[in-house]
């Protein structure tokens, strides 16, 4: 399969961190990315546990970026928000909902349970004609810098291994059993169609 006809969504809650990491690293490796985020809203740490930061997934990257550093600089830089705000905002202009993307992919992957479940719902949601395949595939990764990061590698080492296949339809479940073997991580995946 042609790199171009290969399509991949990488998706999490907020379309902030372990998406847009996994974006940026597939996109460096000239794979077709796009990323997005499934909740109802954008939501980010705040100064208390019980205070996040909220905002709509229409809002840019570079206003979030704007508003946390004028709440508190100091520590949106310690615990790296800025720097990862400075980061999606080089990818792209703002975080984007998978619900509300009419794109079709070759494969999506999920970065959690919870993630991969949404999609699907989603899915159950839309008018499917059935005829082209969608490759659903959760790889569970917390929700932190160090694993965004290192869940990127594994992300583009998965989708290395699919892109490479002749058949990916017939190949997927041997692939799946391949990878997690090799990198010691249960996957979920199913097929759905377009």
């Amino acid at each position: 399969m042609a790199i171009n006809d290969f399509t991949i969504a990488v998706v999490c809650s907020s379309n902030m961190n372990r998406s847009m990491e996994a974006h940026a690293f597939l996109s460096k490796k000239g794979f077709n990315v796009r990323s997005f985020g499934t909740g109802d809203k954008v939501k980010l740490p705040g100064t208390a546990p019980d205070k996040p930061n909220i905002y709509d997934f229409g809002c840019s990257y570079d206003e979030i970026y704007r508003d946390l550093y004028n709440k508190d600089k100091t520590f949106y830089t310690q615990n790296g928000l800025l720097n990862m705000l400075d980061r999606n905002r080089r990818i792209k202009q703002h975080p984007e909902r998978f619900q509300q993307c009419n794109e079709q992919f070759t494969v999506v992957i999920t970065c959690e349970e919870r993630v991969y479940d949404q999609v699907l719902e989603y899915f159950e949601t839309i008018q499917s004609f059935g005829n082209k395949p969608v490759h659903v595939i959760n790889i569970n990764i917390q929700d932190n810098h160090e694993e965004a990061t290192i869940g990127a590698f594994l992300i583009c080492e998965f989708v290395t291994l699919l892109s490479r296949s002749e058949d990916l339809d017939n190949d997927i479940d041997q692939l799946v059993v391949k990878y997690e073997e090799k990198c010691q991580r249960s996957l979920l995946n199913c097929v759905l169609f377009y």
